[in-house]
């Protein structure tokens, strides 16, 4: 029939799961992700480390713990309310290596450029990203830059790596979760998703929502030296892609435990709740880029949250739920009418090229 829809050329926001080539839902962070991994990377690798799938990889080399992560950022546009591609670029990886317990000490940085781009753009961007290593405490160590076709990029898109140590005594993995710990976020969720999708569509709602960008290094060490026993802490993860809900169902996966979060105790911002609203998005599934959600055991959990509220980036953080033994390998919200619902993994991505 003339002019009928295409089917299978719909992406978003549930992708056609059985297909033969690549869909946007397949960087979403969420079901489709997980599967391209398990069916394509994982067997073309293999290997314990990369078996663990964390934020980073925790190696040991030379008698030194270290952690070592990379990540590649195609955000659009290249600057937003709070921040840029070159802030995202270095929070990003800090942020990864961080999730580790570990001090981020060096990143490298490649530029894949597009042709035709400005000469001055470039220049804002490497000066933003300059800026976001210093007030990480990281330095730029090695780089390198391609140029490809006009029409056959967007401008700028960046990958960085980095490498940090690792402390003495702390291991932080989903594998340590057990049943009784508390699951804490550090602060508001959906903020930064949400500002870059209205700058995008060049959304209005009365007041501008600014991105939480931040590197968390700094939060990570006062988290670890809130208690004498940094094995207190069992897993940390920065909900980027997919957002809380991918996160807190990965790690329920990874650790075979059941989630159980007080849907509201999760802090949304009422400038994001109404975006989400007006946009038809649920704010647990917005990407952050300058939160983190702990998982810690119930005898350390209020000393962390102290430490965690003392601290600039943790001080709207709050206690949003536990881990349970039931319904393993599953997240539930209790609602605020007394009812729970499930929270499942993201099968595609809701607002794609948000970092």
């Amino acid at each position: 029939m003339a002019g009928a829809p295409d089917v299978l050329a719909w992406t978003c926001p549930l992708p056609v799961r059985d297909r033969a080539r690549v869909v946007m839902g397949h960087g979403g962070g969420g079901a489709l992700s997980a599967e391209l991994v398990r069916d394509v990377f994982g067997p073309a690798y293999g290997g314990p480390v990369l078996a663990g799938l964390g934020d980073s990889a925790a190696l040991e080399l030379g008698g030194a713990r270290l952690a070592f992560s990379t990540d590649s950022f195609v955000v659009r546009p290249l600057f937003f309310p709070g921040g840029s591609i070159g802030d995202l670029a270095v929070n990003g990886t800090v942020n990864d290596l961080a999730m580790s317990g570990a001090k981020p000490a060096y990143l490298s940085c490649g530029f894949i450029l597009e042709e035709g781009v400005e000469i001055g753009v470039v220049a804002r961007v490497a000066e933003a990203l300059g800026v976001a290593a210093r007030t990480a405490g990281v330095e730029i160590a090695t780089g390198d830059t391609k140029v490809v076709e006009s029409g056959h990029g967007d401008g700028v898109y960046i990958n960085t790596s980095g490498i940090g140590l690792i402390p003495q005594g702390v291991d932080l993995r989903p594998q340590r979760v057990v049943p009784g710990d508390v699951v804490i976020v550090s602060g508001a969720i959906g903020v930064h998703g949400v500002a870059v999708m209205s700058v995008r569509e060049g959304l209005e709602f009365g007041v501008e929502i600014q991105s939480d960008c931040a590197a968390l290094g700094g939060l990570v060490e006062a988290m670890l030296a809130a208690t004498d026993d940094p094995g207190a802490l069992h897993v940390l993860r920065d909900p980027t892609r997919g957002g809380l809900a991918a996160a807190l169902n990965e790690i329920a996966a990874a650790s075979g435990t059941g989630v159980v979060v007080t849907e509201r105790a999760v802090p949304v911002p009422p400038a994001v709740a109404n975006a989400c609203a007006v946009l038809g998005l649920d704010p647990m599934y917005v990407a952050n880029e300058g939160k983190l959600v702990a998982f810690v055991h119930p005898d350390a959990a209020d000393a962390v949250l102290a430490a965690m509220r003392a601290h600039p980036l943790g001080r709207e953080a709050v206690v949003i739920g536990e881990v349970t033994d039931a319904h393993r390998g599953m997240v539930v919200a209790r609602t605020g009418l007394g009812g729970t619902r499930v929270v499942d993994l993201p099968l595609g991505e809701q607002l794609p090229r948000i970092c």
